[in-house]
């Protein structure tokens, strides 16, 4: 008796999730690109009477939320491999540092609308925009990995091994994004 071997190809939920992260790339880009095109054709960027944004949050909270990348990947490892196990621990650590990322960012958000307006310049629209946008990628980031959890609890089966690397594939993404968001909101305080 031979058996066939499980084939390794990717899952179809992981390439759906690659074409959505390719068109949120394109949203992205347009995003950053109107932020260097506004901010190359006003003199005074940020205008006056509004600071430039402080460097040691945004930055260290960036570097927090790649982190995450690390415990989705190795979910993802896991699920390849078909090993139920050890899923619920690295999601949830992410989930728990994810929260945490997005409610920071929510209070930062917040402070920065009482200082300054988003509709009082082109800074503040695209400024606001960006981080509104990414802010949005986070939180639905957020909703994948409570509903992959709920889900990998009863067990591993093909569609939530498809459903663990997609959702892991979705928050390599965000991380690496917000990266360049950070960086681009960042350019005025350099």
């Amino acid at each position: 008796m031979t058996t066939t071997p499980i084939p390794r190809a990717r899952p179809n939920g992981w390439y759906g999730m690659l074409v959505l992260v390719a068109t949120e790339s394109a949203l992205f880009g347009a995003l950053l690109a109107t932020y260097a095109y506004l901010h190359f054709h006003d003199p005074r960027w940020p205008p006056p009477g509004i600071e430039p944004p402080s460097i040691t949050a945004p930055l260290v909270l960036s570097l927090v939320l790649v982190a995450t990348i690390a415990p989705m990947a190795l979910a993802a490892r896991t699920a390849r491999r078909r090993r139920a196990g050890p899923l619920v621990a690295p999601i949830a650590l992410a989930l728990i540092v994810q929260v945490a990322y997005l409610a920071f960012q929510a209070h930062l958000y917040a402070d920065d609308l009482d200082r300054f307006s988003a509709g009082g310049s082109a800074y503040g629209s695209i400024y606001f925009t960006l981080l509104a946008v990414h802010h949005a990628h986070v939180g639905v980031g957020v909703l994948l990995d409570c509903w992959l959890l709920a889900r990998v609890r009863g067990g591993l089966t093909e569609y939530r091994r498809g459903a663990v690397m997609a959702i892991a594939l979705y928050w390599y993404f965000v991380g690496l994004v917000g990266l360049a968001v950070t960086a681009t909101i960042l350019i005025p305080s350099w």
